[in-house]
């Protein structure tokens, strides 16, 4: 009998099982490739949507990542910023100019800091159009509207938590949104390590995940509380690996697109690799 995608997931980030994954969620309205039902990632390799499927769809939009679901990925990335009035929403970069209209909407409020907005006036700009004319008017949403519709699928989150020092206290509402929505396979990330020994404190059932590329001699006290160790593809060996495993962490990877690289961190037994186009790494 088979379990469960969730089931399978949730094994693999709580005991490092080594088990392929699939998820398919219903068919979007969105035109891009999707692999079939029964394809999933090389055993052992969680496939992780970086920003959702940010190839194919306007990066951290709800559309990104239901499509992430369609293209046959096992789990979504995506990062999460803090407004002026402290609400949490989808958003990688420091502003907002990059992947919205914030410079026709409020011209005058350069450089436009997602932290000067409110969340009301975050939800006038349009998140789409700079991807491409089908997604105009998509909306940049909140971590709660994200939860809720990726509660609708089987894939687990990656969440990133941006720059902790530019909001103090983002990791207790963070775990305060989280615990209220999501029960689902989960993993909390960011550059910042001190702010992940902080929410380890606050959610120590939930694995966190540091960013960088740690040196082998901060491996150990690291994994006193980190669950992962999400370096930069180019940065890896296969020692490297192997050195993080054997303390009991796991190596989630980032961020490439390429089947032939995907192929070479799969030799290396990474345990997750991030691409903006997960239907390549679940084809290979």
């Amino acid at each position: 009998m088979f379990r469960s995608a969730r089931t399978i997931l949730t094994t693999i980030l709580t005991t490092g099982l080594t088990t392929g994954l699939t998820a398919v969620v219903t068919a979007l309205a969105v035109a891009a490739p999707t692999v079939p039902a029964t394809a999933g990632t090389p055993a052992g390799v969680v496939n992780v949507a970086h920003r959702g499927a940010s190839g194919h769809a306007p990066e951290n939009t709800i559309e990104a990542l239901l499509l992430a679901a369609r293209q046959g990925a096992d789990m979504v990335e995506f990062d999460v910023r803090e407004t002026r009035d402290h609400a949490l929403i989808l958003m990688h970069d420091t502003t907002l100019a990059r992947t919205t209209d914030v410079e026709s909407v409020f011209p005058g409020r350069a450089p436009w800091r997602v932290a000067d907005f409110t969340l009301a006036e975050i939800r006038e700009l349009d998140a789409g159009s700079w991807f491409g004319s089908s997604f105009r008017g998509t909306r940049v949403p909140t971590l709660r509207e994200a939860l809720r519709a990726m509660s609708r699928t089987r894939l687990g989150l990656l969440v990133e938590i941006k720059t902790p020092r530019l909001h103090p206290g983002i990791e207790r509402r963070a775990a305060v949104e989280l615990r209220r929505s999501w029960h689902g396979p989960l993993v909390v990330q960011s550059f910042d390590w001190d702010a992940m020994r902080a929410f380890h404190r606050l959610m120590p059932d939930v694995p966190v995940g540091l960013l960088g590329t740690p040196s082998p001699g901060e491996l150990r006290g690291l994994a006193a509380f980190a669950g992962q160790i999400n370096p930069p593809y180019r940065d890896l060996t296969r020692d490297y690996v192997r050195a993080v495993q054997s303390l009991g962490m796991r190596v989630f990877t980032w961020t490439t697109d390429d089947p032939g690289v995907m192929r070479r961190l799969g030799s290396y037994r990474v345990d997750g690799i991030l691409t903006n186009r997960p239907h390549v790494l679940a084809r290979l």
